[in-house]
C-alpha cells in the first residue's frame, strides 16, 4: 500500500471513527442499532451513480443518504410508523438498486471499501466534516437525550422533537458516508454501533458513556487500517473483529465487576 494512502487511510479512520462513535452513543440509547446498519446501506445506489457517471462517490452517496433520511423523518411523522421500520422497507430497496446498477468490478470496493484508494481529498473532507458532526451532536446532545426520555417532557421544555430527530438522521448520514471509504457499505454501520455498544458496559454516566464511545471507535477503526496494511487484507471486517474484541473485553469487565 502506498505511504500517503496509509496516512490518509489513518486520519479518516481517527476522525470518522469518533464521530461515528460519539453519534452513535445516541444511537444505542434511542434504541435505534439497526437503523444505523441499515441506513448505511441505502448509500450503495449513490455510489453506483457516481461511479457511472465519473463524479465523485462521496457526492453520490451523501445525498441518497440524507434524501432517504429526510424521506424517513417525514414518512414517520405522517404514518407514526417506527424507525426500524421505515429504515428497513428503504435499505432493501436501496440495497437492490445498487447491486444491480453498480458495475460488477467496483461491486466489491462499494460493498468493503478500499483504503489503497484513498487520497488527500478523502481525508481533507473526513476531518472537516467529522468536527462538524461532532459540534453538531454535541449542540443537540442534551435535547435528544430529554427527547428519549420522554418527548412529552422535552415538548414541555421547548425541545421541538420533530427536528431534532431530522438533524440527527442528517447527522447519522453525514457520517455514514464518511466511513464507506475506509469498510465500506456493507460494514459501515458497525461504526455507529458496536464501539457505543462497548461503552455502555462499562459506563455509569453520560459524559463518560458518550467519549468512550468516540474513543472506541477511533481504536476499531485505526487497528482495521493498520492491521489491513500488515496483513493486506480489507480494513473494513479487521475493524469490525478490532471492535468486537473491545465489545468482548467490555462484558468480561462488567461480568467481573458484579
Amino acid at each position: 500500500m502506498p505511504a500517503h494512502a496509509f496516512i490518509y487511510s489513518l486520519v479518516i479512520a481517527v476522525t470518522a471513527g469518533f464521530a461515528a462513535g460519539y453519534i452513535g452513543s445516541l444511537m444505542i440509547l434511542e434504541k435505534m442499532a439497526l437503523v444505523g446498519d441499515a441506513l448505511s446501506h441505502v448509500a450503495l445506489p449513490g455510489l453506483a451513480i457516481g461511479i457511472l457517471l465519473n463524479f465523485y462517490p462521496f457526492i453520490g452517496a451523501f445525498a441518497f443518504l440524507f434524501g432517504s433520511a429526510v424521506a424517513i423523518w417525514y414518512l414517520r411523522k405522517i404514518t407514526r410508523l417506527s424507525f426500524e421500520t421505515l429504515v428497513g422497507t428503504m435499505f432493501t430497496l436501496a440495497l437492490a438498486v445498487g447491486i444491480l446498477i453498480i458495475p460488477e468490478v467496483d461491486l466489491l470496493e462499494a460493498l468493503f471499501g478500499d483504503i489503497t484508494k484513498v487520497v488527500l481529498v478523502d481525508a481533507v473532507l473526513a476531518v472537516i466534516l467529522s468536527a462538524v458532526a461532532i459540534i453538531l451532536t454535541k449542540i443537540i446532545y442534551n435535547r435528544l437525550v430529554l427527547s428519549i426520555i420522554s418527548e412529552e417532557l422535552a415538548t414541555s421544555s421547548r425541545v421541538n422533537v420533530s427536528r431534532i430527530n431530522l438533524l440527527y438522521l442528517i447527522l447519522v448520514s453525514l457520517v455514514v458516508s464518511i466511513g464507506i471509504k475506509i469498510v465500506g457499505t456493507m460494514l459501515v454501520g458497525f461504526l455507529v454501533v458496536t464501539p457505543a455498544a462497548a461503552a455502555k458496559n462499562i459506563s455509569y454516566n453520560k459524559f463518560r458513556y458518550s467519549v468512550l464511545s468516540g474513543s472506541f471507535g477511533v481504536v476499531s477503526a485505526s487497528a482495521g487500517v493498520v492491521l489491513s496494511s500488515l496483513l493486506n487484507l480489507p480494513a473494513g471486517p479487521l475493524a469490525v473483529l478490532s471492535g468486537m474484541t473491545i465489545f468482548l473485553i467490555t462484558v468480561t469487565m462488567r461480568w467481573a465487576s458484579k
